[in-house]
Formats: structure tokens, C-alpha cells, sequence
């Protein structure tokens, strides 16, 4: 079995994805079709054989995150109709990742119930990145690999050359992740107090905790949407004498309201990854860097029964062999 007999199939927000893992690894992007009625109905198809092989469906669920969602149980349901042997959901961001606890009364656990219908329309193992809650592994009964774009962003930022930089969480939930990038770039960490009064996207940043006066700083998170913590962060971290403010991203789900807040911020570059599709991304304080490659390392080692932690140090989840 060569790298180039793997089957990568692109959903209707993946292909583009697809492709690039696609070319990484040598091989040809499965021949499908997607479909969206005038009603808003949705109808997928695959144009060649996929009978007893093991398949890699691309998908995020992101920018429309109804469609994909319902997109992807179609596409399990039609490989595994059409008799592939294995169908592994690719999702670079699972954007109901979110709703992983009931917190308060009379709410859905909206990740278990993703996690379980994407189980029954057939798929058998997933492939995501920076989920929101690592614990979400959990909501799934099938194999889980969960990937990091830490390694990827911080080898951009370490060649940018950033002198006296500091690492700064937005919030304590993002505290542990927020030390594991100042690790790998050696630098110390500083934290945000957050405060979210309600279930919009906006969020007061309270208290920044640490020493940032004379820094060049770097907020890291998974996503944003409104842009509002960033701003908002980077502000503060204005008025605590920082010198040049950076932040890294996950996921960029920027809607254009947010990127035109960025632009209007002190926030002099935003490094994400293109995990999600987002047609809105028009700004020269905007960078992505492909996690493509990444996934076609995974889904290679997938596909040959080797180890997918062994792409990256456990202690630092640098990402070792690309």
C-alpha cells in the first residue's frame, strides 16, 4: 500500500483542505459531489468505488456549522452504503466542541449529541484539532485523534525573531495551554481575568496577571468570532505599558465585523491556521499557516496502523516530523 492509494474525499467547506493533504501525501482527491437544493436541502454523492477501502471524508464545522454538521452524517451514510470498509471523519475544527456541558438547567449537551450521530450515520474513527475541551474525546465510543497546531504556530512565531515576549491567556481556562506555548518558546506567561455575563460572544477582560510593561506580547486562544476578547485584551495590555502585541488562533472564525475591530486595534499580526474555510479573511494583519500537512502525516500513519503521538513530544506537543 503506497501513500498514493488512500482515498481523501472533500465535503463541500473541506476540499480545498483535502487537496493540500492530498498533494502533501501523493495521492488523487476522491471524485464526489455536493449538492444544496433550492429548498436548502443537501445531497451528497461519491463518483467511484470506494468498496472495501478505507476512506477519509474532510469536513470542518465551522462558518455553517448546521449544513456541515448534517453534510457529514450524509457523507457517513453514503460511504458506508457504498461498502467502504472504514470511514474516518476529518473535522480540522468541530465547532459545537462548545456546548460540551450542561451547565445550567434545561440545555442540550450540544458535542455529545454531534459525537453520537456522526457515531450511528457510520463513522469510525474521527480526526480533529484543538478541540475547545480535550474531555470531548470522551462524548465519542469510537477512536478519537486529537491533533495540535501549537507546534505549527510557534515554529512561525520563532521565525518571526520576537524579542522580550511574553505569552498571554485571556482567560484561566486557557491558562494550561497558554504555558504550554511559552514552553516551547521559552518564554514566560502572563493571564487574563475574563468575565462573560451572558451567552453572546463579548467578554470583559478584568485584570491581566503578570508582568507585561516593556513586553512584546503574544495572546494565544483556539478561535475567536467577534474579536471582542482580543480587542479588548490587547487594550489592556496597552495601558499596562506592552510595546508590540501578537496574537495566535487555532481556528479563524473571524466574522468581518471582528477583522474590522482587529484592524482598528493595537494588535499588530493575528497567526491562525486555515482549519476553516473563511471567505471573510481579507486583511494584511492576518496570517495563516497550513495544518494541512499535519493531517496527511496523521492520516498516513492512520492508514499504515503506526502511532499518532509519536508526531509529537509529549511534554511540549511539538510536532516532530513533518
Amino acid at each position: 500500500m503506497t501513500n498514493a492509494d488512500i482515498k481523501i474525499f472533500g465535503g463541500s467547506t473541506g476540499t480545498s483542505f483535502a487537496q493540500k493533504m492530498c498533494d502533501y501525501i501523493g495521492s488523487e482527491l476522491g471524485k464526489s459531489e455536493v449538492l444544496t437544493f433550492s429548498d436548502g436541502n443537501i445531497f451528497v454523492k461519491i463518483n467511484e468505488t470506494v468498496r472495501d477501502q478505507d476512506v477519509y471524508l474532510v469536513q470542518p464545522i465551522g462558518l455553517k456549522p448546521n449544513d456541515e454538521f448534517t453534510e457529514i452524517l450524509f457523507w457517513m451514510d453514503a460511504f458506508k452504503r457504498a461498502s467502504a470498509n472504514s470511514v474516518t471523519a476529518i473535522i480540522p475544527y468541530f465547532g459545537y466542541a462548545k456546548g460540551d456541558k450542561k451547565d445550567e438547567p434545561r440545555v442540550s449537551i450540544r458535542a455529545r449529541v454531534c459525537a453520537e450521530c456522526m457515531e450511528l450515520a457510520g463513522a469510525d474513527r474521527i480526526l480533529t484539532m484543538d478541540l475547545h475541551s480535550p474531555q470531548i474525546q470522551g462524548f465519542f465510543k469510537k477512536p478519537v485523534d486529537h491533533l495540535f497546531a501549537l507546534p505549527i504556530l510557534c515554529e512561525e512565531i520563532e521565525s518571526m525573531g520576537i524579542e522580550d515576549l511574553v505569552v498571554v491567556s485571556p482567560d484561566v481556562g486557557f491558562a494550561k495551554e497558554a504555558r504550554n506555548f511559552a514552553t516551547t518558546l521559552q518564554v514566560p506567561v502572563a493571564i487574563g481575568d475574563k468575565m462573560r455575563k451572558s451567552h453572546d460572544e463579548n467578554a470583559k477582560v478584568l485584570e491581566i496577571i503578570g508582568n507585561v510593561e516593556g513586553k512584546n506580547t503574544l495572546i494565544v486562544d483556539d478561535f475567536s468570532i467577534s474579536g471582542g476578547t482580543l480587542v479588548d485584551l490587547a487594550k489592556g495590555l496597552k495601558e499596562r505599558g506592552a510595546n508590540k502585541i501578537y496574537a495566535a488562533l487555532s481556528h479563524l472564525m473571524l466574522s468581518e465585523a471582528a477583522i474590522e475591530k482587529i484592524e482598528n486595534s493595537p494588535i499588530e499580526l493575528v497567526i491562525s491556521t486555515d482549519s476553516v474555510e473563511n471567505p471573510a479573511i481579507h486583511s494584511q494583519k492576518i496570517k495563516r499557516v497550513s495544518v494541512a500537512p499535519l493531517f496527511a502525516e496523521a492520516v498516513v500513519r492512520i492508514h499504515n496502523h503506526e502511532s499518532i503521538s509519536s508526531l509529537f513530544d509529549n511534554d511540549q506537543h511539538k510536532f516532530l516530523n513533518l
